[in-house]
């Protein structure tokens, strides 16, 4: 995570260590080109229907307005973060923030990704708070509360010092409170924000939780729309990579199909002197300690994050993440931790990188087009070849309801006909690796 810059004003503390063991995470930076907007003359709203800044109250529809109008003029997901972000500078003045997307399957951190006045030396503490510690107003509850939204101050009533976030990650840092937020379409997830003040500026108000609630969806909506844009090709005769990392995310070794697949999925392929006699695990290591390459490399540290998380007993969920490479293929990472057999602790965590298989890709696919659940049902079947009657019968519907939701699948995805529909939710995705490589002369 991390910020390229070095907020000036910070009073000489650093993050709380990690408790003993806990894995060390390398941090990615981006530079932003300039410091984010601060806080001049905010004050507090006093209802819910505005947000004061600077002593000018804001009406809420004019605000979600404007960020509507932002969404819908970027061109891609790094360009929406930073025009919703500083959208947001103004309605929600802040300090810094830290601007995710995610996979909605597994809700691990995918791209864009945007980082906003962090301390380099707190990305340890982000991933292990986030994985390892029960706190209030996490993403992953966030991601199943009513509300996609909640403030730190508001949440615990004002006794922030219970926040272990807050102790080890927030405070350090010099920020006294947190507004957090998932970017969410109906039940899927498809962002991560988290917005900080510092110590001695007012805290996040409520008008100012339900301005991030209501935004929520439409900055959602818009990056959906820009995963939806990039087809990604799949398919590669290559076997799975393999790369081992140590406790303290180091390598320990990885083959050759390994450093292709992170060539493929970080677009370093041209960084490389493939002709040079270096052991592949050496490779990878100086790949994934590329200075250039660090905001793409984050996902692989949280899924790292994960895969300790889960082996500690703090978390059920799968270290599997779902990206694209540089061309806009889909590929699969799976992080498990490797146990000891003299003593049974899992100190290092093998990653596999692979080609996705349809059945991989196909849910996210389908999400991106807003399809409901028995809409998706329908696509699979029609996917599948069969009839009207046929999927009739098997989702135990009437003809006519399958015909109304074919045409509404229809006008979600602009197509007008089955065939049509096949081929731009699958074969278009699932072309063979040919398919990626043509060159048109």
């Amino acid at each position: 995570m991390g910020g390229s810059f070095r907020r000036a004003d910070l009073v000489g503390t650093t993050n709380d260590p990690a408790p003993a063991g806990s894995p060390t995470i390398p941090c990615a930076r981006e530079s932003l080109g300039r410091d984010p907007p601060r806080l001049r003359g905010y004050r507090p709203s006093e209802d819910g229907r505005t947000v004061a800044i600077v002593g000018t109250k804001v009406d809420v529809d004019v605000a979600l307005e404007r960020i509507r109008s932002s969404c819908a003029e970027a061109e891609s997901g790094n360009d929406l973060f930073e025009r919703v972000a500083a959208d947001i500078h103004d309605l929600i003045p802040h300090d810094g923030g830290v601007w995710f997307g995610v996979d909605p399957a597994t809700l691990l951190v995918a791209s864009p990704i945007r980082v906003e006045a962090q301390e380099e030396s707190s990305c340890d503490a982000f991933w292990h708070h986030e994985f390892h510690v029960a706190d209030t107003a996490q993403f992953v509850d966030l991601a199943r509360s009513p509300e996609p939204a909640a403030g730190l101050h508001l949440s615990l009533d004002g006794d922030v010092i219970r926040s272990a976030r807050y102790r080890g990650l927030l405070r350090p840092q010099g920020y006294e409170d947190e507004l957090r937020a998932v970017l969410r379409t109906g039940e899927s997830t498809w962002g991560l924000v988290g917005l900080m003040r510092e110590t001695g500026r007012a805290t996040f108000d409520a008008a100012e939780v339900a301005l991030m609630s209501r935004a929520s969806p439409i900055i959602a909506t818009a990056l959906r729309r820009h995963v939806r844009a990039q087809s990604p090709w799949l398919g590669s005769a290559r076997a799975p990579g393999l790369v081992v990392f140590d406790r303290q995310s180091r390598v320990v070794s990885a083959n050759e199909d390994a450093l292709h697949w992170l060539r493929q999925l970080l677009g370093s392929e041209n960084e490389v002197d493939d002709g040079a006699d270096v052991p592949p695990a050496q490779e990878v290591d100086e790949i994934l300690g590329s200075p250039v390459l660090e905001r793409q490399i984050t996902p692989i540290w949280a899924l790292l994050s994960r895969a300790h998380a889960v082996a500690d007993g703090v978390d059920s969920r799968a270290a599997r993440l779902r990206l694209r490479d540089h061309r806009g293929r889909w590929l699969v990472l799976h992080a498990s931790a490797l146990t000891s057999q003299r003593d049974g602790s899992a100190d290092s965590v093998a990653v596999v990188i692979e080609p996705a298989k349809s059945s991989e890709i196909a849910p996210i696919i389908i999400e991106a087009y807003s399809l409901t659940p028995r809409e998706r049902d329908v696509v699979v079947a029609l996917a599948s070849g069969d009839s009207t009657s046929e999927i009739a019968g098997r989702l135990f519907l009437s003809q006519h309801t399958v015909r109304d939701h074919i045409k509404t699948v229809f006008d979600k995805v602009g197509v007008s006909s089955r065939a049509e529909l096949v081929a731009k939710l699958f074969a278009e995705h699932y072309s063979e690796r040919a398919h990626a490589d043509i060159v048109h002369g």
